[in-house]
């Protein structure tokens, strides 16, 4: 009806009509199409009233059918409001059939070309604290890798190790002075961390200096037994990742770092030299020119004196030899945001060397994080915030009277300790500093990670007293109330909420969708009870909880939570 009042296609209309937020006002009309996307003239001022004559307009040439039960028109849109028992019967019947691929199938989507993207997150300092940095960037790279995977992209996830530099050297040094291969295999993050803090000290000794030289050219020169040791290092920390981000929910197709790079860095700065684009300074250091008027007023050091690389440079050989070995559509790098110019001139490097695709790179940055300590003090390891967040948990579990008995206390409280951490993470723009606070992530009511597990167990214990309906015998006449209106019209939503995070890389648009669907969830249970009511109503009600709780898991699953069924 639409497309011939306005003489355009329906695809193109795909876009300009959407789902009307739930708001406490309640407003009937479930979609919108907004005038301004249809007409010629872009928005502008002067045009609001025009565009509100252009809706009436539109409106009056519209008519209401067997889908569409009224028509109204908005400042710049035309309302529609869908016959309720439509309403609930395709999105409950969408809802059920699409599963896990509920969102994800949606038109808006149709056009979007699958694509190959290798995503580069987490990426730790082997020896070095694991900070609460690199606790942002793995739940930011898994979030933007389950969403890529769940749009049906190709996804490739790597971390990018720390594992090269002169600080080998001194680690090296620090392990023949203090080190112990017992505990380099039982905690090898732990040891090589108190070896390194130890030797650290003497850092500034004319002697370790020398020593710590020597022991990172050796490596440099593959020197059989210097290798060995620092392949154990690489190794046994490799290792020890893994059993970590497995408690985070988090695996990696690839384990790459710098130390694969230091030969192909070589070739980068002959093909720099090659291509008239490598500078020498006078203290002999290398440069590239980023500035327009090529004055030098802005470069890059690509190269140190003795000719060895540096990071920017292994970071240049990774991007060709990823490009090379993947031929992918993007490249995401996520990083804290004080590496922002240094991925400038890495793409600006790229582009100036001619490769194209440096266009296509990306880097997606976030803000830092105030205040994480645990009770022991100073963070030193990532897991020193799951074994908190994990222990603060159980003790708030303990002490709650709506505790039940659970089969694994221990793994709950872990699931939804996650989940507190990556909400509160997740909440603001990533760019965004926030301040920490255990407090308010562990709150069991309000807009927490503990709320939406809290949902989640009450609706999947409700589907197992009431059983699983089978959406064929339900009669949706029964969800008339504004409440379940309310849930129906909130899952309408949902593609245009993916869509929006797919655009812009952003979990809050999802973290929001999903708080509200569990207020919206939570206020439904209590006025539209299942148990005393008839069973004709009892069947619909489950049929609706049972949509909510699909979806909620969905989303929990793409942020990286995994949802549990027992609170």
């Amino acid at each position: 009806m639409l497309s011939k009042v306005l003489d355009l296609p329906p695809e193109n209309l795909i876009k300009s009509i959407s789902a009307v937020p739930v708001s406490k006002k309640r407003h009937a009309a479930d979609f919108q199409l907004s005038v301004a996307s249809v007409t010629e003239d872009g928005p502008s001022e002067s045009l609001a009233q025009d565009r509100h004559l252009q809706a009436q307009k539109l409106a009056e040439r519209l008519k209401c059918d067997t889908v569409v039960s009224e028509i109204s028109t908005g400042p710049g849109t035309v309302n529609f409001t869908i016959n309720r028992e439509l309403l609930a019967k395709t999105v409950l019947q969408q809802v059920l059939k699409d599963g896990s691929e509920y969102g994800v199938k949606s038109e808006l989507f149709s056009t979007v070309a699958r694509q190959k993207a290798v995503i580069e997150f987490s990426s730790p300092n082997i020896a070095k604290k694991f900070h609460i940095g690199h606790l942002r960037s793995t739940i930011i790279g898994n979030f933007i890798a389950n969403l890529k995977a769940a749009l049906g992209h190709e996804v490739v996830r790597m971390n990018y190790l720390g594992d090269w530099g002169m600080q080998f050297g001194l680690l090296g040094v620090g392990f023949q002075c203090f080190g112990n291969k017992e505990k380099l295999k039982s905690s090898p993050l732990q040891h090589l961390f108190e070896v390194y803090v130890q030797i650290n000290k003497e850092a500034d000794d004319e002697n370790v200096k020398k020593l710590a030289k020597d022991f990172f050219r050796k490596l440099e020169e593959h020197d059989e037994q210097t290798l060995s040791l620092w392949k154990q290092f690489r190794d046994f920390s490799i290792e020890e990742y893994i059993r970590i981000y497995k408690r985070l929910g988090v695996h990696f197709d690839e384990y790459s770092g710098e130390s694969f790079y230091q030969e192909k860095s070589q070739e980068v700065l002959k093909t720099l030299e090659d291509k008239g684009l490598l500078q020498k300074t006078a203290k002999g250091t290398g440069v590239v020119d980023l500035s327009e008027k090529k004055d030098l007023s802005l470069f890059s050091t690509v190269m140190r004196s003795d000719g060895t690389s540096l990071y920017i440079t292994r970071d240049l050989a990774a991007a060709i030899d990823r490009m090379n070995k993947h031929s992918c559509d993007t490249m995401i790098y996520v990083t804290d945001k004080s590496q922002s110019n240094h991925f400038q001139h890495l793409f600006q490097i790229l582009k100036l060397m001619g490769y194209e695709w440096a266009e296509r790179c990306q880097h997606v940055s976030f803000g830092l994080v105030q205040g994480m300590k645990t009770r022991r003090g100073e963070v030193v390891f990532l897991e020193d915030v799951l074994n908190e967040v994990r222990s603060r948990m159980l003790q708030n579990m303990a002490s709650a009277k709506t505790t039940k008995d659970i089969e694994d206390p221990i793994e709950t409280a872990e699931k939804v300790g996650l989940a507190a951490l990556i909400i509160q993470d997740f909440q603001g723009l990533l760019s965004s500093d926030y301040q920490f606070s255990w407090d308010r992530a562990l709150q069991s009511r309000g807009d927490t990670g503990v709320f939406l597990q809290y949902t989640h167990a009450r609706l999947h214990s409700l589907e197992q007293m009431h059983g699983n309906e089978q959406l064929t015998d339900v009669n949706v006449a029964c969800l008339q109330e504004p409440d379940a209106i309310s849930v129906l019209q909130h899952l309408l939503r949902y593609d245009e909420v993916l869509y929006q995070s797919s655009q812009d890389l952003q979990p809050k648009h999802i973290v929001s969708y999903l708080l509200t669907l569990s207020h919206l969830a939570a206020v439904a249970h209590k006025t539209l009870p299942v148990k005393g009511s008839a069973p004709e109503v009892a069947q619909a009600r489950c049929c609706l909880f049972q949509a909510a709780r699909s979806v909620l898991a969905n989303g929990m699953k793409l942020l990286g939570i995994t949802p549990v069924t027992q609170m």
